[in-house]
């Protein structure tokens, strides 16, 4: 009999164990492909608030978390630069956002942005999300993360694409594959993106400690 009566005992255990695990809210993973993001209001290095309304002619946005410290982030930069460059007149500006905790992480605060900024000559807004809560919002993990979002009528924002820039974060000159780039291409000619995800790679964000 006590043989018998293992696997029931078993197949209890599992469905309890399930029904615990079904108990247990699912992480908030942040937007997805296709999800609306909400607009935010930062503050930029020059002391102004910046939102994506405020650009008024925007297509769409090239968000992307980034800092001052992570090696990936720098090693980033220049390519940041670029798509801003080369995108911002078709519509789809870089908005940078810094989403690390300076108490973590000092050499990302708000003076150390704007001497980055100054050093780098951004030409693109670097907003610094000081609760954290855009960051949150987003889903973002590592620097940089990028999301590409596409104005919709009303003024919302659908996101297109969630990842990284390449394929190759230490060297540029052997990239192969300019995941970004070729999201933005595609929606620029007004087609939908055929990658619109790729595995983030960078450093962890730096979150507030509770």
């Amino acid at each position: 009999m006590k043989k018998a009566s293992l696997p029931l005992l078993y197949a209890a255990c599992l469905l309890l164990v399930s029904v615990l695990l079904a108990a247990v809210p699912a992480p908030d993973l942040g937007y997805q492909v296709g999800d609306t993001a909400t607009d935010f209001r930062l503050k930029n290095v020059d002391g102004k608030m910046v939102a994506m309304n405020d650009y008024k002619n925007a297509k769409g946005f090239i968000v992307t978390f980034t800092c001052n410290t992570c090696p990936y982030s720098v090693a980033y930069e220049d390519r940041i630069i670029d798509l801003h460059n080369k995108y911002a007149p078709k519509g789809y500006p870089v908005i940078a956002i810094n989403p690390n905790d300076v108490q973590v992480s000092p050499e990302d605060s708000f003076a150390d942005m704007q001497q980055r900024a100054k050093e780098k000559k951004f030409p693109f807004a670097y907003l610094q999300d000081e609760t954290q809560e855009i960051t949150r919002a987003y889903g973002a993990t590592r620097t940089p993360h990028l999301y590409v979002v596409q104005k919709q009528k009303g003024g919302k924002y659908k996101v297109a694409y969630i990842g990284t820039i390449d394929d190759n974060s230490r060297e540029p000159g052997k990239v192969q594959k300019k995941y970004a780039e070729t999201a933005l291409n595609e929606l620029v000619a007004g087609k939908q993106v055929s990658q619109p995800n790729t595995k983030a790679i960078g450093c962890t964000i730096k979150w507030r400690e509770a």
